[in-house]
């Protein structure tokens, strides 16, 4: 892992055409966990409006005015689950491995503790193996294998893994270890 000179920061409205040049340049295997196609202008749009109502907090990797990574906590504050949110993780592949992601998801640990979030869950499919040792590694365990859940463009089936992290004993595990609030 390398100190990359990447800025992270909170996603803002003005990041609509970089994020949409980042996930267009992306495998699409990578995006086969979202429930929507990132590709797609609308929605990014749609994005950027559930960040400003506050159901998203989402955060950019950036190296100088390119978006090199992003990571998501989502939320839906009127359904049932009001106390999970769902982790989303996309990091070029170029840059995996070398911390971007590790870096992102310790400011969606600060955010999921500032929103009184209980559980933390993240889905990809069981082939994406660096995205799951970088969910282990922080603490999420594999919690569900949904079979033939997502479908690609050219009709093949794939399953999903659900992984997911008491946000509780994580933060418990960080302060027994001297480690603060990430």
């Amino acid at each position: 892992m390398t100190d990359l000179p990447v800025t992270i920061r909170r996603f803002r409205a003005d990041d609509m055409d970089a994020m949409l040049r980042f996930a267009r340049a992306l495998p699409e295997h990578d995006l086969l966990f979202l429930s929507r196609d990132l590709k797609h202008r609308k929605v990014i749009e749609a994005w950027a409006e559930a960040v400003e109502d506050g159901f998203i907090d989402s955060f950019v990797a950036e190296d100088g005015d390119a978006i090199v990574a992003t990571c998501a906590l989502v939320r839906d504050p009127l359904g049932w689950s009001t106390h999970v949110g769902e982790v989303r993780l996309l990091v070029s592949p170029e840059l995996r491995g070398q911390g971007v992601g590790r870096r992102l998801l310790d400011e969606m640990f600060v955010a999921a503790q500032q929103r009184d979030l209980k559980k933390l869950v993240a889905q990809m499919t069981p082939d994406q193996r660096g995205a799951i040792q970088l969910f282990e590694e922080s603490g999420f365990r594999g919690e569900a294998l949904l079979k033939d859940h997502v479908m690609d463009r050219q009709g093949q089936l794939h399953d999903l893994a659900i992984l997911s992290l008491d946000v509780a004993q994580f933060a418990a595990r960080h302060e027994a270890f001297g480690l603060g609030g990430a």
